[in-house]
């Protein structure tokens, strides 16, 4: 009998001995770990609004990041390459793009008024880098929450399809 007392007590202590004290090791729960996790992207989320961008504002001096550096726009719309341009649009940008409302990306009306060519361009063809460097892509990501996918268009393709988002003024 007194054995097994005396083992029982040598357990006992053995268990509580390695456990420590309740002030000297905090114990995690799984939502301590999900409360960390949220403050850890609120951190992150707060680095990219710190610019404070008015997206409703024109950027039109923004070049963007890309290949397209001067991009030269007739002030008559080419019907025929917007013609081309909304059948682009049709497969490749209607999944997260209407013209008047927002939805999981902007509303395109009036972009064109809003970003300079290039930037629009740019934004198509090199979006990766785009929404990692540029203040205004990085500002988009943080109103939208959801990262453009990379086009795959050849440049008369993206030519075409900033043609006719300009005739969505």
């Amino acid at each position: 009998m007194k054995l097994k007392f005396l083992t029982l007590a040598i357990v006992a202590l053995f268990l509580t001995s390695c456990g420590g004290s309740k002030k000297d090791t905090p114990k995690t729960t799984n939502s301590d770990t999900k409360t960390e996790v949220k403050q850890e992207v609120k951190k992150e989320t707060t680095k990219v609004t710190d610019t404070k961008i008015d997206l409703t504002k024109p950027t039109l001096d923004n070049k963007g990041i890309g290949k397209y550096k001067n991009v030269k726009i007739d002030a008559k719309i080419d019907e025929a390459l917007a013609e081309k341009g909304k059948a682009i649009y049709k497969a490749n940008c209607t999944a997260c793009h209407k013209i008047k409302k927002r939805y999981i990306g902007p509303a395109l009306k009036g972009v064109t008024k809003l970003r300079s060519p290039e930037w629009i361009m740019n934004l198509i063809t090199n979006t990766k880098e785009m929404l990692e460097k540029d203040p205004v892509a990085k500002a988009l990501i943080s109103e939208y929450h959801a990262p453009m996918a990379q086009q795959s268009l050849k440049d008369d393709e993206v030519r075409a399809l900033y043609e006719y988002l300009r005739t969505k003024n």
